[in-house]
C-alpha cells in the first residue's frame, strides 16, 4: 500500500498536466496567445518620409520594442497606394502583413472605377493611428482675413479665381471641392504634383486659396508667409487653437477629417486584430508617441476595428458623393 503522503504529490501532477494541455489547448484556438511569432511587415503605398510611413515607423519601432520582434515597414509607392494595398489584400490572412494607409484609401475606392482588390471586402481594420487637420490659407498680398471675405470675394467676381491641390483626386482635391460646394462659389482647381508646389502657389498670389495639411502650413503660416483662416476638421487643431473650423467660420456642414490608420487582410483571424488593436492604442497612448504625432500637427485617434471599418465605409460614401458632384474623372 502507498504512503498517504504521496496523494497530494499525485493529484499536483495531473493537476499541472490538465492546466498544461488546457493552455495548449487555448493556444490552438487563440492565434493571438503566440502572436507575433515571426517579424511583422507593415506595407505603405508612399515613400519614405511621408506621413503615413512615419506613422508606420514610429508604432512600428514601439510594437518592437514590446514584443522582440522585428516589424519591417516596406514602401511601395504608386499612385494612391494602389500597390502595397493589392499586396496586402491577397496576403496570408495571418496578420503579419498590415498596412498603413491615409484616407487616400477611401478615395481610391470612390475614384477609380476598378481596382485590383475591393476596398470594403478585402481589408480588415485594425484602428485609426490620427486625424492630420488641413489648413486653409491664402496669400497675404489678398489682403484677406476670414473665410468670410475669403467667400465674399469669390462670390463677387464668379469663375474668375483659382484654388491649387498636389493632384487631381488628392484629398486636399476633394477638400477644396467639398468647400467649393458647401461655400456655394465658382472657383477653378488648378493641380500641381504634390504638396510643397501647390502651396507655392498662393504664396506666389497666383491662386485664391489653397488647404494642406497643417504640418505643411504651420512655418509657413508662423513666418508669415501664409495666412491662416481654419481648419477642414470637425474641431479646432491642438496646434493651432486660435484657428476657427471653416464651420464655425460660415461654411455651414463643413467638416474634412484627413485620416491615417492600419489595416491587414480581412480573413486575418480576429483575436489577432483584436490584439493589434490593443498594443496599437496603447502605443498611441504613451507621452513620447503622443509628442511626436502632435509635433506633426497629428491628433491620435484610436477606435475599434469595427468603428475603423464603418469609418471607411462612409468615407468611401462621403468622397463618391463629392467625386459625383464635382464631375471628377481619371480613368
Amino acid at each position: 500500500m502507498k504512503h498517504p503522503a504521496a496523494r497530494p504529490g499525485l493529484a499536483m501532477l495531473l493537476c499541472i498536466c490538465f492546466t498544461h494541455a488546457a493552455w495548449g489547448q487555448a493556444r490552438a484556438g487563440d492565434p493571438s496567445q503566440a502572436y507575433p511569432s515571426k517579424p511583422v511587415r507593415v506595407l505603405v503605398g508612399f515613400s519614405a518620409g511621408s506621413t503615413t510611413d512615419i506613422m508606420a515607423r514610429i508604432v512600428g519601432q514601439k510594437m518592437n520594442e514590446a514584443w522582440g520582434q522585428p516589424v519591417v515597414v516596406d514602401n511601395r509607392p504608386s499612385a494612391g497606394g494602389v500597390l502595397a494595398s493589392s499586396t496586402v489584400a491577397t496576403a496570408t490572412p495571418d496578420g503579419y502583413t498590415l498596412l498603413s494607409v491615409s484616407a487616400g484609401h477611401a478615395v481610391s475606392a470612390a475614384l477609380y472605377s476598378k481596382l485590383p482588390y475591393d476596398t470594403l471586402k478585402d481589408f480588415a481594420g485594425i484602428t485609426l493611428f490620427a486625424t492630420v487637420p488641413s489648413i486653409l490659407v491664402v496669400s497675404p498680398s489678398s489682403g484677406i482675413k476670414s473665410v468670410k471675405e475669403l467667400v465674399a470675394l469669390a462670390r463677387s467676381k464668379p469663375g474668375a479665381f483659382n484654388y491649387s491641390s498636389p493632384g487631381i483626386g488628392s484629398a486636399n482635391h476633394l477638400a477644396g471641392e467639398l468647400f467649393k460646394s458647401l461655400a456655394k462659389i465658382e472657383v477653378t482647381h488648378v493641380p500641381f504634383k504634390g504638396i510643397p508646389e501647390a502651396l507655392t502657389a498662393p504664396l506666389q498670389g497666383s491662386v485664391l486659396f489653397n488647404l494642406s495639411p497643417i504640418v505643411n502650413v504651420l512655418p509657413l503660416a508662423k513666418g508669415g508667409k501664409l495666412v491662416a483662416l481654419a481648419t477642414s476638421t470637425g474641431k479646432r487643431a491642438a496646434a493651432m487653437p486660435e484657428l476657427p473650423t471653416i464651420a464655425e467660420a460660415g461654411v455651414t456642414g463643413y467638416v474634412f477629417d484627413p485620416w491615417f490608420g492600419l489595416l491587414t487582410t480581412a480573413k486575418a483571424p480576429r483575436p489577432v486584430v483584436a490584439k493589434l488593436n490593443r498594443e496599437v492604442t496603447r502605443i498611441l497612448g504613451l507621452p513620447d508617441v503622443k509628442e511626436r504625432l502632435l509635433a506633426l500637427g497629428a491628433e491620435p485617434t484610436p477606435v475599434t476595428p469595427e468603428q475603423f471599418d464603418a469609418h471607411v465605409r462612409s468615407e468611401v460614401a462621403k468622397f463618391r458623393k463629392i467625386i459625383q458632384d464635382a464631375n471628377i474623372k481619371v480613368d
